[in-house]
């Protein structure tokens, strides 16, 4: 059981390792000179060549990656070029703004898609099914931008209930704070809860054929008592999986919800980088985006581990 889990962990590890590699190796690739960019009209042949050495380009990639990644362990995310502050100050704010919107989504969307998964499977083939099925197939052919801009369309400009801004900062209240990100919160809900409810479904389905699925039918049990009972629990390892994903979706998937409705969060910082060709910003972002994605993902796959009596022996 331990070795399983250590090595659940450590294959983390590795696949973080291999992500920051890709980050450090694309931000290398962006076209245009990054110190020219950054000094724009004041880069002549003496400050560009000050301020790359500067900033380290003239030593061999590999080793302004190693150097990077060691900082990086230590807490060190470097300095961003376009105005000089910390990054680890400037994402600290940002990174929590976009934990609160994605644990927002995740309270509506979790029990809501779970739920609905479990009902459809009881009533499988039945109209609400159906409709389930459409609904969700649906949803999830739309792309964010799409969804966040009719949601602004009837709650903003047609009914007036929310903002089409969400705009907060360090004084926002709890309740100011809700208000202000529901329609985000309810763009990442609709984008993930269809794909959670099909993969509940489709997980509680697969197990309903075993043989003591139909002992427990032939012994006079009602499916919802099947199903709630026998099947889920077994299907309960998959169901995780999915719904780390989701989780983790929910993180680093926000980037276009956030550019949508401006909001001020580690994507729409990321954005902001981008256009201001700012790499150590655009290389922390990113790492942080692969670690929580690589953390939810080895979390789903121990709690797979500890829920499946199964796993637990596989050698």
């Amino acid at each position: 059981m331990l070795k399983l889990i250590a090595t659940r962990a450590i294959l983390g590890l590795a696949t973080l390792f291999a992500v920051s590699v890709l980050i450090f190796v694309c931000t290398q690739f962006l076209p245009g000179d990054v110190a020219a960019a950054v000094l724009q009209q004041s880069a002549t042949k003496e400050t560009l060549a000050a301020f790359r050495r500067e900033l380290g380009l003239d030593v061999p990639a590999y080793i302004r990656f190693f150097d990077w990644l060691w900082r990086a362990l230590h807490g060190d995310l470097g300095v961003a070029l376009t105005n000089g502050r910390v990054i680890i100050d400037v994402i600290r704010p940002r990174f929590a703004n976009t934990m609160f919107l994605a644990g927002y989504a995740a309270i509506i969307s979790v029990p809501l898609s779970v739920g609905l998964g479990i009902v459809a499977a009881i009533n499988e083939g039945r109209p609400i099914d159906r409709i389930s099925n459409i609904i969700t197939l649906m949803t999830i052919s739309v792309p964010e931008f799409f969804v966040g801009y009719v949601l602004i369309a009837i709650f903003t400009v047609e009914l007036g209930l929310f903002p089409s801004l969400a705009t907060v900062d360090s004084d926002t209240g709890f309740f100011d704070r809700i208000y202000a990100t529901t329609l985000p919160a309810l763009t990442l809900t609709l984008l993930v809860a269809a794909h959670m409810l099909r993969m509940t479904r489709t997980s509680v389905l697969s197990v309903m054929s075993s043989p003591y699925i139909e002992m427990a039918f032939l012994k006079g049990l009602t499916r919802s008592r099947v199903v709630a009972h026998h099947a889920l629990p077994n299907a309960a390892a998959p169901i995780i999986t999915v719904v780390a994903l989701n989780l983790a979706y929910l993180v680093v998937g926000v980037v276009v919800v956030e550019a949508v409705f401006t909001y001020p969060g580690i994507g729409q910082l990321m954005v902001d980088a981008v256009t201001k060709r700012d790499v150590p910003v655009i290389q922390a972002c990113g790492l942080v985006f692969a670690a929580v994605f690589v953390g939810l993902n080895t979390i789903a796959d121990i709690l797979a581990i500890l829920v499946n009596p199964r796993l637990k022996y596989r050698r």
